[in-house]
């Protein structure tokens, strides 16, 4: 009888075990795969739906249907949550909308709107700092432009400004038009377009969807306050909020 070596068995359960890890390796990933590819429920849907809704995201009607309204909601959410942008819906994303809280201004306890450049996203809160409205926006692509025989750098200020001027309807700008401007900063506003991407690319103003811009020019009566920042800057604008006060009651009296 043949008696194997040392070095024979220990080649031998080497193999052994090379084979076995590629095995399961295999086996691991057509599970995941298969786990990936199983489509959600229409009923899934409606729980992510209902939840969206909750949050403040406005999903549209809550009939377990991805359609427009929606995948702009799912876009708010990942973008709120720093997840990755896609507009559908994964069971992962599913998991994500079920554990997650409301989105919280930066600043509290008075009317106020904010746009978080880094999400690039407008925050929209009542008399007690609480968001009642969120929109995606593209802000400045601080990038050189030479537009028009205009040249300068497409940036967004941050910091705390009051909205000093309106326009109602479309305006004549000297690098194109603005749908219901707010003015907060030397030309700059925030406006409607008709195109609004995912990243900053706009000249320097904070383009919303123009299927919200008249609700926001409403919203925000010359005066109010804007906070713009980012994760290395922000201002609080409490103080101003809090002379607002003192000045409407002293009117009263």
């Amino acid at each position: 009888m043949h008696i194997l070596s040392r070095k024979q068995i220990s080649i031998a359960l080497s193999l052994f075990l090379v084979s076995f890890c590629l095995i399961s390796s295999t086996r691991a990933a057509a599970i995941t795969r298969v786990h990936k590819q199983r489509p959600l429920t229409r009923a899934e849907l409606k729980r992510a739906e209902a939840r969206l809704k909750e949050l403040g995201y406005s999903p549209g009607p809550v009939d377990g249907v991805l359609d427009n309204e929606t995948r702009t909601a799912l876009i708010l959410f990942q973008k709120w949550e720093h997840r990755k942008v896609t507009g559908s819906l994964s069971r992962n994303d599913l998991g994500a909308i079920m554990n997650a809280s409301a989105p919280r201004a930066r600043d509290s306890g008075y009317s106020h709107a904010e746009v978080d450049l880094e999400r690039q996203l407008f925050l929209l809160t009542n008399d007690d700092g609480v968001v009642t409205r969120i929109l995606p926006v593209s802000t400045g692509s601080k990038k050189r432009y030479n537009e028009k025989g205009i040249r300068g750098l497409a940036y967004t200020p941050t910091g705390r400004f009051r909205i000093y001027a309106k326009r109602s309807g479309w305006r004549k700008s000297a690098l194109g038009l603005l749908y219901y401007p707010n003015y907060f900063s030397d030309g700059l506003a925030i406006h409607g377009n008709p195109s609004v991407p995912r990243s900053p690319q706009s000249h320097g103003c904070v383009r919303i969807p123009m299927s919200a811009a008249v609700d926001v020019s409403r919203a925000l009566p010359v005066g109010s306050i804007l906070l713009i920042y980012d994760s290395q800057s922000f201002v609080s604008a409490k103080d101003w909020a809090e002379a607002d006060k003192q000045k409407r009651e002293a009117i009263i009296r």
